[in-house]
């Protein structure tokens, strides 16, 4: 069943609370950050004396000021502030406390810092130059790749260069920091990852895990950008909040949030493919370079999620993968939507149309010829897993005769050759590509949640887990699966602010993982509860109804019911009915607001009813499960084993026409055709499936950054950064969910939606450069775009010779 959103209402109608509207509070201070302007350089000297001289300002900081000023998620090697030296424009340097924020305002700009200009890195090529790295190299490799490039047929060589993007969200960084008794903090604030908040501000300010609470409502938006990057405002605001034991509220604005942000890791990824004449794939090599910004962040395990993605949908029999992280001067860059694996997909997809133009055939037939199968051994992934669960053959059979793509091919070829017979016009492309995208966390202990559900007397349900609320709809899935166990509405279910002190060491809300994890985790929960009232239920109907504790408990008549212990498990699908989740005991079910026996429906009481018999027989209403994702045996240093849980699919066919004297890109008509297994809520993963992919297309086409000579972001504001708007969205958008009763791995059979919709954008690229490779400068040669596409890469692909002036 598809319920609404849990905050639709609440949005709609303005009464969402995010982190900047909780009302200030008594002596509540604001608090800023001042960052350095250039890319790399020596700081010689801090001045904050006329900020001080400033009415309203109360106090500023320094990296001194932190007991430990190293923090990172996965190497600790980024600090709070800068100390001696800034390593990318946007790096703090100076917090200012004020009362006001026209005097915080006035505070920044009053603080001096004195710098000396170093010379930065701010290219991949310098940084490979210089071996500016990143971890160490790694490596995925399957078969004889010697030996297949030399028995090849044919072999092609080429880059994918790929750049950066912004995540856009609309509510900027902001949190506010609580001191509480005892030398506590109470913080609350937008990000993805509580416990990671909760670990940085207790290492940053030298005081225990058991003294810091995060919490945090929901945010406006977050898409991989606050999984890591909030962290440190936090602790911004808690080093505030703690010496001056006042309330502090740190907010960016959009501007600065995006100067100082990493974004999604800027890539360049070099290939030599080996095939037949047929355009069988026979050996690969593929080396990665990724722009991991000044320090680690994320972007190692995004390097390892975009090597794993290399094959995407296809069999590679030999295949070498090697991946390196380089350190620039740039903002470090971190999680977005997808991870690593759109740099990896969209490399074997561009190779894919590469070797179609190369062998004159249509890349629908060579993607079809490569793909995953059950039979013949092509089922094996590079890293050594198995590709169960393919519904990819299906989904490009049904997606190629539902979008009617063999006569809108022949088509779009009779327009082109028109188009170029007049020398003018439009050109039209059009390409299908896939998406195989693993679910589960490349680092194995991430994959683990947990979650505390509580039932109240009046049969209303309170649940407490680790996934926050980004607006992907988790908590709507998390309530529906409740309530759907417990046979209840759900507006009689709650989900509650994610908070560190009911639910502790949480994973990030990320890898598309927040309802699997945490899903799951509550349904054990629930059964607990469940298999204790079940025990309850049977007990009453054996009992007449003057006797029961309702009626007795006040006078301590009759004796209570007992009942056994929860028999653990992490299987949430274990005796569970496989098509609805739920789940009965003892021959008891729970159906619309009623508790009754399977075998005398007519012996039924309400829910509300039968949980306060049980309170009122000392029978326990809450219980907390924890869940674990089974199975995975990843080994980063072999670079095999089994990554994933399992695999969520998708195709898509996209048709775009290029306006030849501009170069802009228009997508006329978008086709998806999705496998999600079993939704719990459809409604909101389509709202997924068709969000993700239109911020997807903004990546490939229009997301364009710009910095400065010294490494400074320009185009750091919504006037010089241009994501998609409703005019962008395709004309003619048709999207649909494959129906797939096999799905038998994950939790009731669903399967994520968060990132592998995203993906599905790169059938705008490689339609964009399907539709230019007819021109009479490509031949044989193919139009290797970048991404992002924009109308000016476009134009100096269709018209090199307009730009020979000015290069």
């Amino acid at each position: 069943m598809s319920l609404p959103h849990d905050s639709a209402r609440t949005h709609v109608t303005g009464q969402s609370i995010f982190v900047d509207d909780r009302a200030a509070v008594s002596g509540e201070l604001q608090v800023g950050v001042v960052f350095s302007p250039y890319a790399r350089a020596r700081i010689k000297k801090i001045s904050t004396e006329k900020a001080l001289a400033i009415p309203g300002v109360v106090a500023t900081y320094t990296a001194k000021d932190f007991p430990h000023n190293l923090w990172g998620t996965i190497f600790q090697d980024q600090p709070l502030l800068a100390e001696t030296e800034t390593q990318f424009a946007g790096e703090g340097v100076v917090l200012v406390a004020a009362k006001t924020r026209a005097a915080l305002i006035a505070g920044m700009a009053a603080v001096k810092v004195d710098y000396e200009k170093l010379a930065p890195i701010l290219s991949v090529a310098e940084a490979r130059q210089r071996k500016s790295f990143i971890g160490a190299e790694r490596k995925i490799e399957r078969g004889d790749v010697a030996a297949a490039f030399q028995e090849a047929k044919h072999v092609l060589e080429g880059k994918v260069v790929i750049h950066g993007a912004e995540h856009f969200y609309l509510e900027s960084n902001a949190c506010i920091a609580y001191p509480k008794e005892d030398g506590q903090v109470e913080i609350h604030v937008s990000s993805q990852h509580p416990s990671e908040v909760q670990h940085v501000v207790s290492h940053g300010l030298g005081i225990p895990f058991k003294d810091v609470v995060c919490v945090v409502t929901r945010m406006g938006g977050g898409f991989g950008g606050k999984e890591s990057q909030g962290a440190p405002f936090a602790a911004y605001a808690a080093l505030v909040a703690r010496t001056l034991n006042v309330p502090a509220r740190l907010v960016l604005t959009k501007d600065d949030d995006m100067v100082m942000t990493g974004k999604r890791n800027p890539f360049e990824n070099e290939y030599r493919v080996a095939f037949d004449a047929d355009g069988r794939l026979l050996g690969l090599e593929v080396t990665l370079f990724s722009d991991g910004g000044a320090y680690a962040d994320l972007s190692t395990a995004i390097m390892e999620r975009a090597m794993l993605h290399c094959d995407n949908a296809y069999y590679l029999p030999a295949v070498k993968i090697r991946g390196q992280v380089c350190r620039t001067n740039f903002h470090p860059h971190t999680a977005f939507r997808g991870f690593g694996g759109p740099k990896g997909v969209a490399t074997i997809e561009k190779i894919i149309e590469e070797i179609a133009h190369y062998l004159g055939k249509d890349a629908l037939t060579i993607r079809k010829l490569n793909v995953y199968r059950e039979k013949g051994g092509r089922n094996l992934t590079p890293y050594g897993q198995e590709v169960e669960n393919n519904c990819l053959p299906e989904l490009f059979e049904t997606l190629e005769r539902d979008c009617d793509y063999s006569a809108r091919r022949r088509d779009i070829e009779a327009h082109n050759k028109k188009a170029l017979e007049e020398k003018g016009g439009t050109l039209r492309g059009l390409s299908l590509t896939a998406v195989k995208f693993g679910i589960s966390f490349t680092t194995r202990f991430l994959n683990q949640g947990n979650a505390l559900v509580v039932v109240y007397r009046d049969g209303t349900v309170q649940i407490a887990t680790g996934a926050t609320e980004m607006g992907q709809g988790v908590n709507a899935r998390v309530a529906q699966v409740v309530a759907g166990e417990f046979g209840i509405p759900r507006q009689q279910v709650r989900v509650m602010p994610t908070s560190t002190d009911k639910n502790a060491n949480t994973s990030p809300t990320a890898a598309s993982s927040g309802t699997d994890l945490n899903g799951a985790a509550a349904a054990l929960a629930v059964r607990k509860i469940k298999a204790r009232l079940s025990e309850v239920a049977l007990k009453l109907f054996n009992l007449p109804l003057e006797l029961w504790a309702s009626k007795t408990a006040p006078l301590g008549t009759q004796p209570e019911i007992e009942v056994g212990p929860p028999n653990p498990t992490n299987d949430p699908n274990e005796g569970a009915d496989w098509l609805s989740g739920h789940s009965s005991f003892f021959g008891i079910e729970f159906k619309n607001g009623f508790v009754y026996s399977e075998k005398k429906p007519e012996q039924k009481i309400s829910f509300a009813n039968l949980v306060n018999e049980a309170y009122l027989n000392r029978v326990s209403l809450s219980d907390y499960s924890h869940y674990r994702i089974p199975g995975l045996s990843y080994n980063k240093l072999t670079g095999q084993g089994t990554a994933f849980l399992y695999f969520t699919q998708g195709v898509a066919a996209s048709e775009v026409a290029i306006d030849r004297l501009t170069g802009e890109a228009k997508v006329t008509r978008t086709d998806i055709l999705m496998d999600l297994g079993r939704p719990i809520n459809e409604a909101l993963d389509i709202g997924q499936v068709t969000g993700a992919f239109i911020q997807g297309m903004g990546w490939v086409t229009t997301e364009n950054l710009f910095y400065s000579k010294d490494g400074f972001l320009l185009s750091h504001s919504p006037s010089t950064y241009k994501i998609p708007s409703v005019q962008d969205t395709p004309r003619i958008f048709n999207f649909k969910l494959l129906p797939n009763d096999h799905s038998r791995k994950s939790f009731r059979g669903m399967k994520a939606v968060g990132e592998p919709p995203l993906l599905l954008c790169l059938s705008v690229w490689t339609a964009i450069q399907d539709a230019l490779k007819c021109l009479p400068q490509y031949g044989m040669k193919f139009p290797h775009l970048p991404i992002p596409a924009t109308s000016e890469v476009i134009l100096r692909a269709a018209s090199p010779e307009r730009f020979q002036s000015w290069e």
